[in-house]
């Protein structure tokens, strides 16, 4: 077996953490949603760089930081800054946080991310609750040799996305008084973004939304039983379905516009999950 990088990051971070802490939800805060990493009462802070295993991110509007500590009580612990395979990441850097999570003490996971919406009645600015997804990206980061310490060589994918986690996000908007619309998450690799007649089949697939990342950070977290819920923050109409060209620039200003409402929904869950 080769070397096992999660299990050397989970020991590198608790030799520095008090004795009692242990993370029970994991957060991986996307494109511009780095926010609410900020009202952690944080027991120590990592950044990327230092820790085994773990890829450095160049995107702008990811952080590249690791903290640890509470938010509404509950003991968690944050990805400020998400790593992409489109920025050159190896399956093994792909897998390192989430296993690290899960040797952590992780048991549910809630992931934000910005996507482009397929659905022209969900305007740039709202946030959408994922119920499924499909993986277009066109790999796995699965793929190799198996650590049965994680989980097993096949793994099913019915329950993407936990039913259970789910019901807490709607119960929480309803609460708010948010809209939260549910749609299936396309996964594709980047980093240019999709043609328009791409859109068209991810359309007629039952897509509703595009985006590149979160598909593979699933597939890990579910491979070792940690639940699953993700909130995408609504960043543009994907290609062709307006006038506008698709750029980074208007990516982070509609999901800091949505970043409100997900801090707030992301907040509910939390205190439910004590």
């Amino acid at each position: 077996m080769h070397q096992d990088k999660a299990l050397e990051a989970a020991q590198y971070i608790q030799a520095r953490l008090p004795k009692a802490f242990m993370p029970k939800v994991g957060l991986i805060l996307g494109s511009g949603l780095g926010a609410l990493a900020d009202s952690i009462e944080q027991v120590a802070c990592f950044d990327y760089k230092e820790l085994p295993g773990f890829f450095v991110s160049t995107v702008e509007g990811h952080a590249g930081q690791l903290i640890l500590g509470h938010l509404q009580g509950v003991p968690v612990v944050c990805m400020k800054g998400r790593v992409h395979l489109y920025e050159g990441a190896s399956f093994e850097q792909m897998k390192t946080p989430i296993r690290m999570m899960k040797r952590l003490g992780v048991e549910n996971l809630l992931i934000t991310n910005a996507a482009g919406v397929l659905n022209t009645d969900i305007s740039p600015g709202s946030v959408v609750l994922i119920k499924d997804q499909i993986n277009l990206t066109g790999v796995n980061v699965l793929v190799g040799p198996n650590n049965p310490e994680y989980g097993p060589r096949f793994s099913g994918m019915e329950e993407a996305f936990s039913p259970i986690l789910n019901q807490l996000f709607q119960k929480a908007a309803k609460k708010h008084g948010i809209n939260l619309p549910e749609a299936i998450y396309c996964g594709v690799m980047g980093p240019t973004y999709e043609t328009p007649a791409e859109i068209q089949v991810y359309k007629q697939m039952g897509g509703g939304l595009v985006g590149m990342s979160t598909v593979q950070e699933v597939m890990v977290a579910r491979h070792c039983g940690i639940r699953v819920a993700a909130l995408s923050a609504v960043s543009n109409y994907a290609a062709g379905l307006s006038p506008q060209m698709v750029n980074h620039e208007e990516v982070l200003i509609f999901s800091h516009q949505a970043a409100d409402a997900m801090t707030k929904l992301m907040l509910e869950v939390l205190n439910e999950l004590k």
